[in-house]
């Protein structure tokens, strides 16, 4: 049976004081703000589910900030000509360096939280967090690793919930 088979009111639909649910349950259908403070709030959090939503908002999140930082370090690259060799070389200028220092620390601050979100995007699709590692097959694992992001939530995923005691 495909994942699209499943349909949604399968997904547990329980109802959370305040409206959203508790960090350790995935938030199916996500506010973008809520699924950045998500995001930041299970830093390294490998257990448990995250829903779609969770997911594709802050992958919309990273793709922007890094390209707003690549074109920050493409503006501040300088062009030097050296006349006697007619070559022509690029070095970084200071509004280039701020902007290779500022991704750094970007890659440095979010690589744990993206690695632990695709992971429980894994879970929610039923799937073993250490699947991601496919991605270290050149091209076809990045490939077979988005297909897993895109896929529906499954309800067998559940069992890779951890529900905190109350």
């Amino acid at each position: 049976m495909s994942y699209s088979q499943y349909p949604q009111q399968q997904m547990p639909q329980q109802t959370w004081q305040g409206g959203e649910p508790p960090l350790w349950a995935p938030y199916y259908g996500a506010p973008f703000p809520a699924a950045v403070k998500r995001f930041f709030k299970k830093y390294a959090t490998f257990s448990g589910r995250a829903s779609r939503s969770e997911y594709w908002w802050w992958t919309l999140v990273s793709v922007a900030v890094s390209t707003i930082l690549n074109i920050i370090i493409g503006a501040g690259a300088a062009a030097t000509t050296s006349a006697s060799t007619l070559t022509s070389q690029t070095a970084p200028g200071p509004g280039a360096v701020v902007g290779y220092i500022l991704l750094a620390i970007w890659a440095l601050a979010t690589i744990v939280p993206s690695l632990a979100l695709v992971v429980r995007r894994l879970h929610d699709g039923n799937f073993s967090g250490w699947l991601v590692l496919i991605v270290l097959v050149p091209f076809l694992g990045a490939l077979a690793l988005l297909v897993f992001m895109i896929l529906g939530s499954n309800p067998a995923g559940q069992r890779f919930d951890q529900p905190a005691s109350a």
